[in-house]
């Protein structure tokens, strides 16, 4: 395979590294308890005699009644961890119930479908519950089916609220199914813990406690993150018994153009993918972005007659469309009627898209265990996969590109997430209240503050304590006002002549929805004319361009609270509470060929501002090579390289993090920089940067040290989001001060 992807004329002369992961034989064990003849009877019937050692290992385990965590590669089966035991449970007990949860749409379809397959001929009844399922079906859903598929928005407003036509089912509801766990992170993971929370509390009220078996992409703390989002430990399985093909890895970056500026990397990604198409190979796309997404879907169609393909065999995918279009889509991949779709991470869980060749990640997905389960779509099973990763113009995605066994060696990425996140915690003791009164003795299972923060709320007014229990003094329901997937839950919708085309949340609004903006959608550009933020609503136009925007943000930090302190060479380094104030100033309208500013543009929108935890680097008082104005040189060319580097470290998407630079520090009054969580209160990232701060330093001065320019450049140190157009930067002066802060130096 590598040798034909060197022959050709787009891809040859751009590979760089090209590595390749050997093939592995299954390794596979029979049950040793015992199965349901039907059951046993099914799996002869497909061909299935033994079971991979993980598959077995949690029948086994799950017949014990024990809650279970199954880590294990991208496309080992991990499916077959929970349906063995669901199937199992409802040949023995047809009156049990199961919940499958999936954190999107199309991977609860995907299951609906697998599941009936699968209980076909056993009476076992599936349905999926989710958005898009017909109100006049949902009764029937509930009332009927041994298995409800649905996803944890749904559970949080559908299901939740309205728990007396769900008793009868939560009385009988034996076991819980919470796949794709790794993607449980963040604020949305800290939301989902609390709506878990909120399920088993009710079917305790109900004298039930459902078994929970959760499966996950292979991270660093599997059982810390089961714990978080279920208040539970469970066995865990992470011997990984599938086989799997030779797995093939290209490493590129787009090729300088004339002008001096690099080839834009959606329009290397989208010559990539036709390249691909035009060689029989079908293709997945990812990027990290919406707009990159459709950006690639538009070139490919614009260039893909030239290339001998129809237009038509190429589609998009993401989060925003609506329920029709999604359906569309997903029933053309599973057909297998499309040669390459450009996606977002909608895509990237183990929904079943049939059979693909290879995938392009345009850019680095946001964690290492996205990298690795969007590379595992290509080849399943023991079939061979390509995948080609294409760098950004970015430090971090370059410093991949120097090195790629930061990529291909680190596979125990730490997930975090932080249910007791005041801000979140919040909201869902409302929703609990409203479920259900809540015993000051249930408060525990919330955390640690949930008691006090309760008791807060009684004094401000938005519970009420009466009569040994807290209640939610109102008739409406709280659920739908709170967006699990945002600590903001206010959104803003796209109209087109009238119709919604998609949602935005506000904060997303404010920085890609504003008037001017340039938004994508399924390959067609709209131009955004107005954004009235009152009523939550932006007005597009459709627009033929040439370009798109890219926000300009500038954040101010005012550190509030210290939590603790060290010292790190002569630097001060404090975990600190902070009030951050993120402002909107302006817009650049970037080419599509290559990205570069044809225009900047200012706004005029309101501030985001919000509370926070956050790191502040506090560095001494001194002349830089005797001149006084270098300092802020050096604080700003740090600024740019821990922050470029400090995603690796705490195991986020570059985008959960925020920073700022100043040449007097508010507070400490002295040079420093700061870089803090983006979600109000903070869920975890500042504190793991904190802990591991010498790892940190040391990150960051081989990503400078690594590259060969002279000063500085986009492959070390230049950030295309720097608010201040990368100016007062020096790689030579960032680099000699990591080095003399290094451990052992």
């Amino acid at each position: 395979m590598s040798s034909d992807f060197h022959d050709d004329p787009f891809l040859g002369p751009l590979l760089g590294a090209f590595e390749t992961l050997p093939p592995r034989e299954a390794r596979t064990k029979k049950v040793t308890r015992p199965m349901h003849p039907k059951l046993a009877d099914s799996l002869e019937g497909r061909g299935i005699n033994d079971l991979y050692l993980h598959q077995a290992t949690a029948y086994d385990l799950s017949q014990q009644g024990k809650d279970l965590l199954v880590v294990t590669g991208t496309n080992s089966g991990k499916s077959l961890c929970y349906q063995l035991p669901t199937l199992q449970m409802a040949l023995t007990e047809p009156a049990g119930k199961a919940l499958y949860l999936f954190p999107t749409k199309a991977l609860a379809q995907d299951q609906v479908l697998r599941m009936n397959e699968l209980g076909k001929g056993l009476g076992v009844r599936v349905g999926a519950y989710d958005g898009d399922t017909p109100k006049h079906l949902r009764s029937q859903v509930r009332g009927m089916a041994n298995v409800v598929v649905t996803n944890p928005d749904m559970l949080h407003i559908g299901i939740l609220p309205s728990v007396e036509p769900w008793s009868k089912f939560l009385k009988s509801l034996r076991l819980i199914v919470i796949d794709e766990a790794h993607v449980y992170r963040g604020v949305f993971g800290s939301h989902v813990g609390n709506v878990i929370r909120r399920l088993l509390r009710i079917c305790e009220w109900y004298r039930n406690r459902p078994q929970i078996i959760a499966c996950t992409a292979t991270i660093g703390n599997p059982e810390e993150l089961f714990e978080s989002l279920t208040g539970r430990k469970a066995e865990l399985i992470d011997e990984d018994g599938s086989p799997r093909g030779r797995r093939s890895f290209a490493f590129l970056s787009p090729p300088e153009l004339p002008n001096g500026t690099r080839l834009s990397p959606n329009v290397a990604a989208a010559e990539v993918m036709l390249s691909l198409a035009a060689a029989d190979q079908k293709t997945l796309a990812f990027s990290r972005s919406r707009v990159g997404a459709e950006l690639i879907l538009k070139i490919v169609r614009d260039k893909s007659e030239k290339a001998g393909l129809d237009p038509k065999h190429f589609e998009s995918y993401r989060a925003g469309y609506t329920p029709k279009e999604r359906r569309q889509i997903e029933e053309a991949l599973f057909k297998g009627k499309l040669k390459g779709i450009s996606a977002t991470n909608a895509l990237e869980l183990g929904v079943d898209i049939g059979s693909l060749d290879a995938v392009v990640l345009n850019g680095y997905p946001g964690s290492i265990s996205s990298f690795w389960q969007q590379i595992g779509r290509a080849g399943r099973g023991t079939k061979d996969g390509l995948a080609v990763y294409i760098a950004h113009e970015d430090p971090l995605e370059q410093f991949f590109l120097r090195d790629p066994s930061l990529l291909l060696e680190q596979r125990t990425e730490s997930v975090t997430l932080q249910p007791s996140n005041a801000t979140i915690l919040r909201h869902h003791l409302l929703c609990a209240a409203y479920e259900r009164p809540i015993k000051p003795s249930e408060m525990p299972m919330f955390g640690e503050t949930a008691l006090e923060l309760a008791e807060e709320m009684d004094m401000e007014g938005t519970l009420a304590y009466q009569h040994g229990v807290f209640i939610y003094p109102a008739f409406e329901a709280p659920a739908p006002k709170v967006n699990i997937r945002g600590a903001d839950s206010k959104q803003v919708q796209l109209l087109v002549e009238g119709q919604e085309i998609g949602t935005m949340e506000w904060w997303r609004a404010l920085t890609n929805a504003h008037e001017g903006g340039i938004y994508l959608h399924r390959g067609q550009t709209f131009r955004v004319t107005s954004l009235d933020l009152d009523m939550g609503v932006a007005h597009l136009v459709a627009a033929e361009v040439d370009y798109y925007t890219q926000p300009v943000v500038e954040s101010l930090i005012e550190p509030r609270i210290t939590i603790r302190t060290q010292t790190l060479g002569d630097c001060e380094v404090v975990l600190s509470g902070m009030h951050i104030t993120d402002t909107m100033r302006g817009y650049r309208v970037r080419a599509l060929d290559g990205g570069r500013i044809l225009d900047t543009v200012e706004v005029d929108l309101p501030p985001h501002e919000f509370d926070t935890l956050g790191i502040e680097w506090r560095l001494p008082h001194f002349d830089v090579e005797d001149d006084p104005s270098q300092t802020l040189v050096l604080v700003h060319s740090l600024e740019h390289a821990l922050t470029s580097v400090a995603p690796i470290w705490a195991g986020c998407d570059p985008r959960d993090l925020g920073s700022a630079w100043f040449l007097t520090m508010p507070g400490s009054l002295q040079p420093g920089l700061g870089i803090f969580d983006r979600v109000p209160g903070g869920v975890g990232l500042a504190e793991k940067l904190f802990s591991i701060l010498p790892q940190w330093v040391e990150a960051a001065w081989r990503l400078l040290d690594s590259c060969d320019c002279e000063d500085g450049c986009p492959m070390c140190l230049l950030s295309p989001r720097c608010e201040c157009m990368n100016d007062l930067l020096s790689k030579r002066l960032a680099l000699k001060w990591l080095d003399s802060q290094r451990v052992g130096e």
